[in-house]
């Protein structure tokens, strides 16, 4: 560790003492408003088609966080925007343990979920940027491990630690005082995790020069952004690539967000049935654990035979937890054993073929002078069909029925199988 700490180029703390804790920051708010909030609508009564339209409408702050991205290099500083927009989001997420209190407390929650949406996909980019710019290219790889880690472990915290205590206070002050609780510590957990970073975290400043230099640099960083948009859809072969991304996620998107909450109905109504407790914990415990060691090997054997050979075998797997879930609105097995093996395999095939879509990007749409730039907006796009899919899943859920959802689900996964054969794999060149 010395060694590596001696190739700081920011002076301040080791490494370790602010890289982990800035991942799992970044990790709270994104799981809060992406699963948590699913969960705890359900739990107060609100109907399916409800929560898909709303949580899907707050995944669009990920969507569109590319085009305000270089607009962050602005500021003076990189930590203190990282600061700011954790305890920002903290705050939000304390007022939303008040708000579930209150007559209004839908429509209070979906705004302050708004913010924190808005706070933590802003919070993605001046983290990254403050990672990239405070460590060397030796160190971003050393500590690039403690960065998935911290941001999974975010997910284990919320589903396996939070929703599990959510189930168990459920049972003995009801649903709003339980939910209460959870998004209280949420919050507190981030705010101190800001108050924390206000030490912690390296001085990266951002470049500025003397005055009017803002005015200039906001101009320029229009122009900049201009023309990453403009190269980016004239690469060839790109419209065909983003209509690979959107259905990539069409079937993803449907089952991710209604599976939990079939899981949380009641038998009568074709769901499973299980407590919130039950979720918490199969989700939090084996089914992180099959995601990760899913996203691993996906990683492994991609790079084994290469993407252009590999797509369709992930392809094939992220199809693994639509029939999942179609055998479970089929069979409505009452073995919490085998639901949970059921449930740790749909996580492993998502895990594994996720890989596709992050590498598709990366090798395909990404390459060319914006590089990093055009992965943000590939992956806007790839959070665009995610959103999109999630957003009408209630409605047809509600239309459907859960046994004839999750068979729907199954075919939506189809096209993108056709499609798999025709768009090219090779890396997209930029045209002038």
């Amino acid at each position: 560790m010395d060694n590596i700490r001696s190739h700081h180029l920011i002076p301040g703390r080791h490494p370790l003492a602010w890289v982990p804790t800035l991942y799992l920051a970044q990790g709270l708010p994104f799981y809060s408003v992406a699963l948590v909030a699913g969960l705890m609508f359900k739990s107060m009564g609100v109907p399916n088609e409800q929560i898909a339209r709303w949580t899907g409408v707050l995944g669009l702050a990920w969507v569109f966080k590319a085009l305000w991205s270089p607009f962050l290099e602005l500021a003076a500083s990189k930590k203190r925007v990282v600061v700011v927009l954790q305890v920002t989001g903290g705050v939000a997420l304390a007022a939303l343990a008040l708000a579930l209190q209150l007559p209004a407390w839908f429509a209070l929650a979906i705004g302050l979920l708004g913010i924190v949406a808005l706070a933590s996909s802003t919070h993605d980019i001046a983290a990254d940027g403050l990672y990239i710019a405070s460590l060397s290219a030796r160190q971003q790889a050393a500590y690039a491990g403690w960065q998935g880690a911290f941001f999974n472990g975010a997910k284990f915290l919320s589903l396996g630690g939070l929703v599990i205590l959510a189930g168990f206070l459920e049972q003995r002050v009801g649903a709003p005082a339980a939910w209460a609780t959870v998004f209280g510590l949420l919050g507190a957990l981030l705010a101190g995790l800001g108050l924390y970073h206000a030490w912690a975290l390296p001085g990266a400043p951002a470049p500025v020069g003397g005055p009017g230099s803002v005015r200039v640099s906001v101009r320029g960083t229009a122009a900049v952004l201009s023309d990453v948009v403009r190269a980016f859809f004239a690469k060839p072969g790109i419209w065909l690539g983003i209509v690979f991304i959107l259905l990539f996620r069409l079937a993803e998107g449907q089952v991710q967000t209604i599976g939990p909450l079939f899981l949380r109905d009641a038998r009568a109504l074709g769901g499973l049935g299980l407590s919130t407790q039950e979720v918490g914990a199969i989700y939090g415990t084996a089914g992180t654990a099959a995601f990760l060691v899913g996203s691993i090997l996906g990683g492994w054997f991609t790079s084994r035979v290469g993407l252009p050979r590999a797509m369709l075998t992930l392809i094939l797997a992220m199809n693994v937890p639509n029939l999942v879930f179609w055998y479970l609105g089929t069979a409505q097995p009452s073995d919490l054993g085998l639901v949970t093996a059921a449930l740790s395999a749909e996580m492993f095939g998502y895990g594994f073929g996720f890989v596709g879509m992050i590498l598709f990007i990366m090798q395909v749409i990404a390459p060319g002078p914006y590089q990093t730039a055009h992965y943000a907006l590939g992956s806007g796009f790839m959070q665009l069909g995610f959103v999109l899919s999630k957003v009408v899943s209630g409605d047809i859920q509600a239309w459907l029925g859960y046994q004839h959802f999750f068979l729907w689900v199954v075919l939506s996964a189809l096209p993108v199988l056709v499609l798999s054969r025709f768009v090219s794999m090779a890396p997209a060149s930029h045209v002038s």
